[in-house]
């Protein structure tokens, strides 16, 4: 993990501290990323350092207090990317996942490694998709592989945010290290991607940085890890319509037994709660987008009298025919809330009641549950998100 930059653009915070040891929720954000790794089966980490390298070295020492074994390669402040990992050579091994200290992004790290041998790529890095417009990108993929990668971001046609987690061949990268300073990704991944040989591992889960002042409130949000529930609509909180029929209007929804209880519930635990639903029923001419606003407005309404609470609504009104990206099965609607919410979708989990739901799951990476004829939506919510404290030892269960 590259963590040796002095980090001016987060001063005053950087003036006494490396900007990875910036704090949210308590901890440092370097420690954050540390314990996403831990959590993903990483055993050994190796930080490059510069600036201020005590401050880091201090908290984490041997890293044995995080589960981890932690190393460290220190160079000069001012020494750039490239040189930090060609001084750290001795100590990578064959194949090795490389960070900045400043980006963090919810890994999967067994679909990733799974995506990179299918790619047979020495190389591959992390794109973000970019659809909101949450950086400025500087690549363009084509076919599962980066096609132009341009640091500068004048290139026509660029789509999508490298942010590295990139998984990397130690024989492939270290060739192509300069003897001069160099930026790493500037020195390796254009010769790469003009050989054909940088994959790129598509997300659309927005990442978190502590790289500019600008970001910092957004990473905070994210970083409180509220908690959170994502749920589908028919057949999970409303009794569902016949196939190929719709809920058109007001009157004709009506709750299923317990989903109230369970949306009280879930609020007095303070979990944030959002809805996702395919209306194909709009884009086929079944309904109007009025009707469905109509039958959103009983649902919040009666849900709040009820003791609970909706935080967000996305419904997907494209014909069942339409290739877009928000009908379930695909995650569109589920990354729409992840933004909107702040989510980590690898911690939140997505109810559902049929196959599309956790297909829909499965690819944007939530945890899923299902609810079935005899498995309400209060079932899951006692079982799953609330159940009942363990008795202490020596009491009554």
């Amino acid at each position: 993990m590259l963590a040796g930059g002095a980090g001016t653009r987060m001063r005053p915070y950087s003036d006494t501290r490396p900007k990875a040891m910036v704090e949210f929720s308590g901890k440092p954000f370097l420690e954050h990323l540390l314990e996403m790794l831990r959590e993903q089966g990483f055993t050994d980490v190796l930080l490059l350092l510069g600036y201020l390298p005590e401050v880091i070295t201090s908290h984490f020492g041997d890293g044995s207090r995080f589960g981890l074994r932690i190393q460290y390669s220190t160079t000069r402040p001012e020494d750039l990317t490239a040189h930090r990992v060609l001084h750290a050579a001795p100590l990578l091994q064959e194949h090795f996942l490389l960070l900045y200290c400043d980006n963090y992004w919810p890994m999967r790290f067994d679909d990733m490694w799974r995506h990179y041998l299918e790619q047979g790529a020495p190389a591959m890095v992390t794109v973000y998709a970019n659809r909101d417009g949450w950086s400025r990108s500087n690549l363009r993929v084509q076919d599962g592989r980066v096609q132009v990668f341009d640091r500068s971001r004048t290139a026509p046609d660029l789509q999508g945010v490298e942010i590295s987690y990139a998984v990397l061949a130690r024989d492939a990268v270290l060739p192509l290290l300069p003897q001069h300073q160099e930026l790493f990704e500037q020195a390796v991944y254009p010769v790469l991607a003009e050989r054909g040989e940088l994959a790129a591992y598509w997300t659309e889960h927005r990442y978190y940085s502590v790289g500019g002042l600008e970001r910092l409130s957004y990473t905070e949000d994210f970083l409180a890890r509220r908690p959170a529930v994502v749920l589908d609509r028919d057949g999970v909180l409303n009794v569902k319509a016949p196939p190929a029929e719709y809920v058109t209007r007001p009157e004709d929804f009506v709750w299923l037994p317990g989903a109230l209880e369970a949306l009280r519930l879930l609020r007095e635990a303070g979990f944030r709660v959002a809805v996702v639903s395919n209306q194909a029923g709009v884009g086929r001419g079944v309904m109007t987008q009025q009707d469905l606003d109509r039958v959103t407005a009983l649902m919040y309404a009666e849900a709040e009298a009820a003791g609970g609470r909706i935080d967000a609504f996305y419904a997907c009104p494209h014909g069942w025919e339409a290739e877009c990206l928000c009908r379930k099965p695909a995650p569109g609607m589920l990354f729409e809330a992840q933004r909107d919410l702040s989510l980590d979708l690898t911690r939140t989990l997505f109810v559902g009641d049929d196959d599309r739901d956790g297909l829909a799951a499965q690819a944007a990476g939530c945890l899923f549950e299902q609810v079935t004829g005899s498995r309400s939506l209060l079932d899951v919510v006692t079982t799953v998100l609330l159940p009942p404290a363990r008795p202490a030892e020596g009491e009554p269960a």
